[in-house]
């Protein structure tokens, strides 16, 4: 089916013209419906007719979250060329990684990163285009408000086929050494949006006020298009802050945020938090992990009763279960430990070793199909074959649902560690183990931790007579990959258990360290 989503806007602006849309903080920027359905016209018209940018190209943003959200969805829609979003926070190699996989037209970058990153983009072959005034003029260089002067703001005049154009792109993880990236139809997010819409328990009002301080090319970003359609407002803030989180809230009178556990923990203790004025909060959405219920309990006696829980996959955009406010209120501590409950309008399966589906109560694997799980990884056939079938996408999770409808995770499939909400894949961090040339062999797991659910443990075997420090190799990793990635512990080991093939046996690893827990992930 041929969609407008410039249209779509049109229809918004009718209805909501002089609302605030976006508020970009620390650039103190400020746009109407009506102002931000224009720039975002002009943004994609630049695109066409400056950069060339035509149907089956990719642009890749390197951009914290206020540039970030100027071309988010609703640029991206409304556009012929695809748009594809990475993690501002990852480490400089994993970006160079991801542009290098991807192969960009054109980045549009934050001028603080220039004078690092400018040459290995251009040596891709992508135009440069930064979003502050460059302080040296360069060759292939140019600055994003200079190009959109002058540009009309008609209606781009573009259709897609909601089903299957791809206008969007999002690293996973690497699992492989080059990251899996999702790649998303436009369906995909109104189906992300309208899953919001579902709930019994509605969020998503009118007088929406979201603050995204988590990446919102991300997790975060799953708010977007619902705030957009309900005519609320889009905030953004940079900073990882949860101090200047107080602030923003009671400044911007703040409905709704997105935290991770971790955070919600720590706002506890956080004296802004009792400093500003939280009261305007109606909504936090956590996920990543399930909150301790001990936790979960001390929050909503701080803060109310404005908790939900949301369980997805970067992807599987329409929600597999919700803990609603309601659930929050009636739920025991075990339900409080659980995945939330089956979302409406979203098939699962509970699928066991031998293919067929597992009745409640009984382990399986998660199988999800809707419309917002996407058709595969971009230039990735084996791992598309490998994770869908008939439309379902096997997530790796295993789990059950009670009689209740309420899910449970017991156990993970694929080695893949989930520390404060974020996806770390086993073997990327034994690949930047192993490229440290004192090291053997490495096993990368998660270990229980009470407040990012897993930790990133590593076990090392060093080569005969070398020597280094479990710090120095932790450096080593967040070098490579990036703070979040790398192991907050490592133990040297004489030898690690491997298979006939000589594969290490992670899961003979990580045993000894869930023993005496009613589940092997956090």
């Amino acid at each position: 089916m041929k969609t407008s989503f410039a249209r779509l806007f049109g229809n918004l602006v009718l209805r909501f013209g002089d609302r605030e849309a976006l508020v970009n903080i620390e650039r103190n920027r400020r746009y109407t419906y009506r102002e931000f359905h224009s720039l975002t016209n002009r943004i994609v018209n630049m695109m066409r007719d400056r950069l060339a940018l035509a149907r089956g190209d990719i642009w890749l943003c390197l951009l914290e979250n206020d540039n970030m959200a100027l071309l988010h969805f609703w640029t991206a829609l409304k556009g012929e060329a695809a748009g594809a979003y990475t993690n501002f926070r990852d480490s400089f190699e994993e970006h160079c990684r991801q542009a290098e996989y991807i192969r960009p037209k054109v980045v549009f970058v934050e001028t603080a990163l220039l004078e690092r990153y400018f040459e290995p983009l251009r040596a891709l072959g992508a135009t440069v285009v930064c979003m502050d005034p460059p302080p040296v003029q360069r060759e292939g260089l140019l600055y994003f408000w200079d190009l959109l002067e002058g540009v009309p703001d008609h209606d781009p005049g573009v259709e897609s086929d909601a089903q299957h154009d791809i206008l969007v792109y999002r690293f996973t993880g690497g699992t492989t050494g080059a990251g899996k990236c999702a790649q998303y139809s436009m369906d995909n997010w109104l189906a992300c949006r309208d899953t919001m819409f579902m709930e019994p328990d509605q969020f998503q009002l009118p007088d929406t006020r979201m603050l995204h301080m988590a990446p919102i090319s991300h997790g975060s970003g799953f708010g977007v298009l619902a705030t957009l359609f309900r005519g609320g407002c889009t905030v953004t803030q940079n900073l990882p802050d949860l101090a200047l989180m107080c602030r923003n809230i009671e400044a911007e009178k703040i409905t709704m945020t997105l935290l991770l556990p971790t955070l919600i923990y720590r706002l506890l203790e956080l004296p802004e938090a009792a400093r500003f004025d939280l009261s305007s909060l109606r909504t936090v959405a956590y996920g990543g992990a399930p909150m301790s219920p001990a936790k979960l309990r001390l929050a909503q006696q701080r803060f109310g009763n404005i908790f939900m829980q949301f369980y997805g996959a970067t992807e599987s955009l329409q929600s597999v279960g919700i803990l609603g406010k309601a659930d929050h209120l009636s739920a025991t501590d075990k339900q409080l430990g659980s995945a939330g409950r089956l979302q409406p309008g979203v098939e699962v399966r509970f699928v066991g070793e031998d293919g067929t589906d597992q009745p409640p109560g009984s382990i399986g694997e998660i199988w999800v199909r809707s419309r917002g799980v996407i058709s595969g990884y971009y230039r990735n056939p084996e791992a598309t074959a490998a994770e869908f079938e008939d439309g379902f996408w096997k997530s790796g999770d295993l789990g059950y649902v009670d009689e209740q409808g309420f899910v449970y995770l017991v156990d993970r499939k694929k080695d893949m560690i989930i520390t404060g909400g974020f996806n770390v894949y086993a073997v990327e961090v034994e690949a930047a183990l192993s490229a440290h040339p004192a090291v053997s062999m490495a096993a990368a797991i998660g270990i229980p931790h009470e407040e990012w659910g897993e930790a990133v443990h590593a076990e090392v075997r060093l080569k005969e007579g070398e020597q280094v420090s479990a710090e120095a190799l932790i450096e080593f990793v967040k070098a490579k990959l990036g703070r979040f990635k790398a192991p907050k512990s490592i133990v040297f080991v004489d030898a690690l258990p491997i298979s006939v093939v000589g594969k290490v046996l992670r899961r003979q690893v990580r045993e000894k360290y869930w023993q005496g827990k009613d589940r092997n992930i956090g």
